[in-house]
């Protein structure tokens, strides 16, 4: 596969954005979010994704983001969207002046969950890695594009065959920032085959 933007499809789209093969940039709206009721029984579903489809059941999808973030919650980054109540995410989550959250929701059959860890506010940018190998899934990140760290490995029930996948961004409170995509590759799967111990 090659990474083109030709075969890019909106899930809900932003008003302000420009899209080429090597930059992207979404402006958010405010009062935008992914979420699925655990915790705060509120369901969020008005985000702007943008992504392709595949039915390649290996691959791993590379992109740096950069943000001018400033308000809480405020966050862009890679997703998996298969419909409203089956979907992940990766991103940096802007908390105040000292801290952001750099995590991963699941979200299965309604249920989102949320990992996270504690990062600097002055972190700008971040590369993202998501890896699919069938219904399993690996998302990694990475400060310079070079060395990743895993954040997560997760299975989603609905991932058969054809998915779709990509980039979003958004500001559930009152805010507005801008997003910018960049680098974006489709790679032969960097996540590789388990060579521990086999299954029972």
């Amino acid at each position: 596969m090659q990474f083109t933007s030709t075969k890019l499809i909106w899930t809900r789209k932003p008003k302000e954005y420009n899209i080429s093969d090597e930059k992207i940039e979404i402006v958010t709206l405010p009062h935008t979010d992914l979420w699925q009721r655990t915790y705060y029984n509120f369901q969020n579903d008005n985000a702007p994704v943008l992504q392709t489809e595949t039915d390649e059941r290996f691959f791993s999808f590379l992109v740096k983001t950069e943000f001018d973030s400033k308000h809480r919650f405020d966050q862009c980054g890679v997703v998996v969207y298969l419909d409203s109540e089956n979907w992940l995410k990766a991103s940096i989550e802007y908390e105040n002046e000292l801290m952001q959250h750099l995590g991963s929701v699941v979200t299965n059959e309604g249920y989102s969950d949320w990992a996270t860890t504690e990062i600097g506010a002055n972190i700008k940018s971040m590369w993202y890695r998501l890896s699919r190998r069938n219904n399993d899934f690996c998302l990694e990140n990475s400060v310079d594009g070079k060395c990743f760290q895993q954040m997560r490995i997760c299975h989603m029930t609905r991932a058969m065959d054809k998915i779709s996948f990509g980039i979003y961004a958004c500001s559930p409170e009152d805010s507005s920032f801008r997003a910018t995509f960049t680098n974006m590759q489709i790679l032969e799967c960097q996540w590789k085959a388990h060579d521990g111990q086999q299954p029972d």
